[in-house]
């Protein structure tokens, strides 16, 4: 934090300048006068650095996958069958139902046959 307060002009320290000038007290330091060391409002540059960061941390340690029946991965979550948010409702069952009926529309054969 000390860094960061040695580089309060740099826009993408606005953040950590901000948090030390609380933690020290100085909030008279943060505004729009001549006599404020860092703006009211974080500049843009500020913003994107923030977003940069946060993306690249997330990058590390987190990514999203998808099964590949093909390579013999087992089935995932999305492959389960979804039945919605509400399963239990009264139009659900009509809904699978009429999902049902379509699906045996296409190739010309009955199920209850």
């Amino acid at each position: 934090m000390q860094r960061a307060l040695m580089q309060f002009f740099k826009p993408e320290n606005w953040f950590t300048v901000r948090e030390a000038l609380i933690q020290a007290g100085r909030q008279d330091l943060m505004g729009n006068g001549c006599d404020c060391l860092i703006p009211a409002h974080p500049p843009k540059e500020a913003i994107e650095a923030r977003r940069r960061r946060a993306n690249e941390a997330s990058r590390e340690d987190h990514y999203h996958t998808v099964a590949n029946p093909a390579k013999g991965e087992p089935a995932g979550e999305r492959s389960l069958p979804n039945h919605g948010y509400r399963p239990g409702r009264k139009g659900a069952r009509r809904q699978d139902r009429k999902r049902n009926e379509t699906k045996w529309e296409g190739n010309g054969s009955d199920p209850l046959a």
